[in-house]
């Protein structure tokens, strides 16, 4: 039986990936922050799901997740770690509070490289490792290659998370231990309508960007009713964990030509402009 350890359980795509792994025969070690969470998922998934409770912005809770995993598989290795926690707080850079920013720092990158670093032996990242290693999976999003008003501090931990995924695969050649990325468009999550109720608006009311962000949590409830299940990122995630070769990354999304390759060619001004329309933004004065 392979086993993994994925972060952020508790609902939408965690959750997703850990049911499908279960489903397929894998042992999952899911991290949830909250009892209640580890109870009604163990009860949901079963005899292959063991709930762990860690925060990805809490050191020591990782350490005592990882002890606790390394423990379970009574010296046996992890076969994955898919780094999935994220969060998305919405806020015009201009206007958006520095802690708003710090938050998703602390979580969507610097949470990420806490959680590589306390369960990278046991994927098999230690000299002297003699067994098969094993293969992270690191959760971006298009917006870990494309830049949209409103979104643009989780953007930038994405872009961050990405650039580190990158630097870590090839860091990690002299282990066998692999680093995939995979990058979800819109998906039928909680987070849609966390990320449009998630904005305080009294913040902005004040500014030009009151009513864009109103437009923007349209915008996002709209997308959301088009979005890919939950199921089609864990499908691929099960894809980047087993493939031989796998891809160095994947990207998920309804309409890919439209949402995903024309904008990567598109020229940036162009973008500027189809931004500009859909969300309102005029130049002033």
């Amino acid at each position: 039986m392979p086993s993994v350890v994925v972060t952020g359980v508790s609902t939408g795509i965690g959750a997703a990936i850990a049911a499908d792994l279960c489903r397929r025969g894998w042992r999952v070690f899911g991290t949830v922050r909250r009892m209640d969470d580890a109870d009604r998922l163990a009860s949901e998934l079963g005899s292959n799901f063991t709930p762990v409770i860690a925060d990805v912005t809490d050191v020591d809770s990782l350490s005592r997740a990882a002890a606790t995993v390394a423990e379970a598989l009574d010296g046996a290795s992890l076969d994955g770690l898919v780094c999935n926690a994220g969060i998305s707080i919405p806020g015009p850079i201009l206007h958006q509070p520095l802690e708003e920013l710090d938050r998703q720092w602390k979580v969507n990158v610097l949470g990420q490289v806490a959680t590589v670093q306390a369960f990278g032996s046991l994927l098999g990242a230690r000299e002297g490792f003699a067994g098969k290693p094993g293969r992270i999976v690191m959760m971006s999003s298009v917006s870990g290659r494309l830049s949209w008003p409103v979104v643009g501090g989780y953007a930038a931990s994405k872009h961050a998370l990405e650039a580190i995924s990158h630097s870590l695969r090839r860091e990690l050649i002299p282990f066998g231990v692999d680093v995939v990325i995979v990058g979800p468009g819109p998906i039928a999550t909680p987070i849609w309508e966390k990320s449009a109720a998630g904005v305080d608006r009294s913040l902005y009311q004040a500014t030009i960007y009151g009513p864009l962000i109103e437009r923007f949590e349209k915008e996002v409830l709209a997308r959301a009713k088009d979005a890919l299940p939950p199921e089609a990122v864990a499908d691929v995630v099960h894809t980047a964990l087993t493939a031989e070769t796998p891809k160095v990354r994947y990207a998920i999304t309804p309409a890919p030509l439209m949402n995903w390759l024309l904008p990567l060619m598109l020229p940036a001004r162009w973008l500027d402009r189809i931004a500009a329309k859909r969300l309102g933004l005029t130049r002033r004065g």
